[in-house]
């Protein structure tokens, strides 16, 4: 059998102490290592075939260099797929690991899940939802650094994304090309229940505060809680009747519903109508033409989340991160496609 290779052996390649190989292949902190000094460690680490002992390390630190990530829908979308590779950017930044459970939404599954990932003995937790809301995360006295990305928890910190800027902004890109005449498909009258949604309430704020502000108001609206395509349909044919220049869809798929119902109807986007949503769902660049709409920060809540967790700033990797009351804060991205005119 080979002989397993040693701290000691890459010492001995790089001329340094095992103490400053250890704290160069393990990111120690204050360590002040040179980062050749680290790139070097870890290419002689690579040529001679070291592998970590997590068995030996864990009992050594205490740290199984292990990092948990419980997720709602972690293989059905791609917002879930881009929070993964936000985590797992950092984590392999920093030599973690990412043990992954998926519950399907599965109240019972998130209790498995966290009873899984204490017998792991897991060093930190990340909640990850794709639906925005308030859960109920069961850790009982199992005290870990944790946190819930794009969604809330008691007790807990939480990453979100920043949903009444984004209200803001759309209203914004619309009176800046022109538009007056503004109708809504998707409206929520009173704020959802935070279990269903903790942030739509903040978006659907963002619009009417940006509104009032400039001294609009909808010429047409059109209420609905099923954020379906069925919804944009049955949306339009409201909606037109005030004859408005655009139209607030409050999520992309309603807004493939908008698409739809004009065509049928004869009308084209946007020299006729223009519209724009939220979300950024995949079919929205392929849609014709492309839709303009608000891109959720998957990617970026999944960073920030790795970072809290590890003690890191989230503000040194993320410049557009904010201190909320939650917790951290995230802005959407406006895509600006072709589907809304300029009227000057």
């Amino acid at each position: 059998m080979p002989k397993r290779v040693t701290l000691a052996d890459i010492a001995r390649r790089t001329g340094l102490s095992t103490a400053a190989v250890s704290m160069a292949l393990h990111n120690a902190p204050d360590s002040r290592i040179p980062d050749a000094t680290v790139r070097r460690v870890r290419h002689a680490a690579d040529e001679l075939g070291y592998v970590v002992d997590v068995n030996a390390r864990s009992l050594r630190t205490g740290c199984t260099g292990v990092m948990g990530f419980i997720s709602d829908q972690v293989t059905l979308t791609r917002f879930a797929s881009a929070m993964l590779r936000g985590i797992l950017d950092v984590a392999e930044e920093h030599n973690q690991t990412v043990m992954i459970i998926e519950t399907d939404r599965d109240p019972q599954r998130y209790e498995r899940g966290v009873t899984t990932l204490r017998s792991r003995r897991v060093d930190s937790l990340i909640m990850g939802l794709m639906t925005s809301r308030h859960i109920t995360l069961p850790l009982g006295n199992w005290h870990v650094p944790a946190i819930v990305a794009n969604g809330t928890a008691n007790g807990i910190s939480s990453v979100l994304p920043l949903e009444y800027q984004a209200g803001q902004d759309v209203v914004h890109h619309l009176v800046y090309r022109g538009h007056r005449r503004i109708a809504m498909i998707g409206h929520h009258s009173t704020p959802p229940a935070p279990e269903v949604s903790a942030t739509i309430g903040m978006r659907m704020h963002g619009i009417d505060d940006a509104m009032s502000e400039a001294g609009l108001t909808f010429v047409s609206r059109f209420d609905g809680r099923v954020w379906e395509p069925e919804l944009g349909h049955r949306g339009v044919d409201h909606v037109l009747e005030a004859k408005p220049t655009a139209i607030i869809a409050a999520n992309d798929r309603i807004a493939f519903g908008i698409y739809e119902r004009l065509r049928q109807r004869g009308l084209s986007i946007p020299q006729d109508v223009s519209v724009i949503s939220f979300d950024d769902e995949e079919l929205a660049a392929l849609m014709h033409p492309g839709l303009t709409t608000m891109r959720l920060p998957y990617f970026e809540m999944g960073q920030a989340a790795a970072a809290q967790v590890l003690g890191l700033p989230a503000g040194g990797m993320l410049p557009t991160a904010v201190t909320t009351a939650e917790g951290i804060g995230l802005p959407l991205t406006g895509v600006w496609r072709e589907s809304v005119a300029d009227l000057h």
